[in-house]
């Protein structure tokens, strides 16, 4: 079975001084850990027994973490990269030369998709706490507060200034009550009432309602829209009461009024949303969004397989990890696959797979149209490298299930949601499945953050978590820079999402973000 994490090699030695770093002993490139220089002279160590050292000129300047070529690769032939396909030669290359858009292109990944059988589920110890809020319905939450969703556009305004009614200090005499957060969206009428994207929403809107980081929910709509509150509430058995409010602005009597009586309701629940007091609660109960965005070429070096190393102590303690992005991990879903816990599961994969070919091509476009111009910048060519780093946030455990855009995740472990790779939608979908908790690594640097799930934000490299110190929450690129392990920072990462969850703000929530980034993930005509 192929390795799902990079053995990492430091040029042939565990070492952070070494002028490049070779991910496993059949690459024919390598990542320039620093700036290369036209016409340096660099050593390659042997990869088995016996070789002699091979001499290598730099055919060209080649920036920090960037590839370079270490053996001739002639036109068409295979590039490979973590012991996998990246791309074929665009040109001949010669070794020395830099590798990357001008002469490395995209080809289909042609891995096999056959399933390990002999792979075992994780052996579970449930013996880590944090402190949560439980609800009803058996699930924990992480944080605490009232939801104001807009069923429509059109009641968008609305949502949001009820909300925005609760700030100055209006909320100071309710120290369990995290916030009141206005859930709005730019769609909910105009569309396919039977349509793959209507059905996408309201996955959403019920996710969120349900969500077990909310105490308290009020639905707004505007009274005619395709996306009727009655219908979200009966096709999601969601449960009316005090702490779940409906109204629509038509038959309330105007916008003025809405906001009126919006602030009234919410007003209504502080009291009781605020009796609910953090206990401590299994690990079990945690369920753990991961994701990326600006990724660059240390992406999949450093915190990405950080990340999968904290998803696996999560799994191992009964909690859940919750893999998205179908788009990025396209030519890599052979090491998902591999690990699916059934047939089933690894078939379900493919299908997704499969519709996302479909959904491109009908619109036009490339699955290589991913990496973006930023995470070529920093250092990543094709689709395929791309998805070669960011599987590894889903760590080793066994692929348990894969569920659609938004959809309740049930399953214990690791786990798989279809989402694009749009990072906003993407979150949006893994919290309306239930994560009560984000971790997002980064290597370009992101201001993201998210409600009502607190975001943890690792930086890949050294030189953007200084540079970006005020939004960057753990500095994974250290295994890098100062030659850490990745379980040690794996650890690292655990450690603090046990801490948030318990409370401890992340610096995306000291900066207040999260109010703009719910976006539903739309499919299908406006009309």
């Amino acid at each position: 079975m192929v390795e799902s994490t990079p053995v990492v090699w430091l040029d042939g030695k565990e070492s952070a001084s070494q002028p490049f770093l070779r991910l496993a002993p059949v690459d024919n490139v390598a990542v320039a850990l620093r700036t290369l220089k036209e016409g340096e002279q660099l050593s390659v160590p042997a990869t088995q027994a016996g070789q002699a050292p091979q001499e290598l000129t730099v055919a060209t300047r080649i920036m920090k973490g960037h590839k370079i070529a270490l053996t001739d690769v002639a036109r068409g032939e295979r590039v490979q990269k973590y012991a996998q396909l990246i791309g074929i030669a665009a040109e001949d290359i010669r070794a020395g030369d830099h590798v990357h858009t001008h002469n490395l292109s995209f080809t289909s990944a042609d891995a096999s998709h056959e399933r390990d059988t002999s792979l075992q589920p994780a052996e579970v110890q449930c013996t880590d706490t944090f402190m949560g809020y439980p609800r009803a319905d058996g699930r924990v939450g992480t944080r605490n507060f009232i939801a104001v969703i807009s069923s429509v556009n059109c009641s968008a305004t609305a949502a949001n200034r009820i909300a925005d009614a609760f700030g100055h200090g209006r909320l100071d005499k309710y120290p369990n009550v995290d916030g009141v957060v206005g859930f709005t969206h730019g769609t909910g009428c105009g569309m396919d009432s039977a349509g793959e994207g209507f059905q996408n929403l309201q996955r959403v809107l019920a996710g969120y309602a349900q969500h077990p980081n909310v105490g308290g929910v009020l639905l707004v709509g505007l009274g005619c829209e395709t996306s009727q509150i009655a219908g979200t509430i009966e096709s999601h058995k969601l449960a009316k009461g005090p702490l779940l409010r409906i109204m629509n602005i038509q038959t309330t009597g105007g916008h003025v009024k809405t906001v009126a009586r919006g602030v009234e309701i919410v007003e209504s629940m502080l009291d009781e949303v605020n009796a609910i007091e953090r206990q401590s609660c299994p690990v079990s109960k945690l369920t753990l969004a991961l994701q990326c965005g600006g990724s660059d070429a240390w992406s999949g070096i450093t915190a990405n397989p950080a990340l999968g190393h904290a998803a696996d102590l999560l799994a191992r303690q009964g909690g859940t990890a919750v893999l998205a992005e179908t788009p990025e991990i396209y030519g890599a879903e052979h090491l998902l696959t591999q690990r699916a816990a059934s047939d089933e599961v690894a078939q379900e994969l493919l299908r997704r797979i499969a519709w996302w070919q479909d959904y491109v091509d009908r619109n036009n476009g490339s699955l290589d149209n991913n990496p973006s111009p930023g995470n070529k910048l920093g250092g990543l060519t094709t689709i395929l490298e791309k998805s070669l780093g960011a599987v590894a946030k889903g760590g080793t455990t066994m692929l348990n299930g894969v569920y659609r855009y938004g959809q309740r995740v049930d399953t214990h472990g690791f786990v798989f949601m279809d989402s694009p790779g749009y990072d906003p939608a993407s979150v949006t979908g893994q919290i309306a499945s239930g994560c009560n908790l984000v971790a997002f690594t980064t290597g370009r640097g992101s201001t993201f953050g998210s409600k009502p799930s607190p975001c943890l934000k690792i930086a890949t490299n050294t030189d953007m978590y200084q540079q970006l110190s005020d939004d960057m929450d753990i500095n994974a690129g250290t295994i890098v820079s100062d030659g850490d392990s990745v379980a040690d920072v794996g650890e690292r990462i655990y450690r603090r999402l046990l801490e948030v969850a318990s409370g401890a703000q992340t610096l995306s929530e000291s900066h207040g973000l999260g109010d703009h980034e719910f976006v539903p993930w739309q499919i299908g005509a406006t009309m």
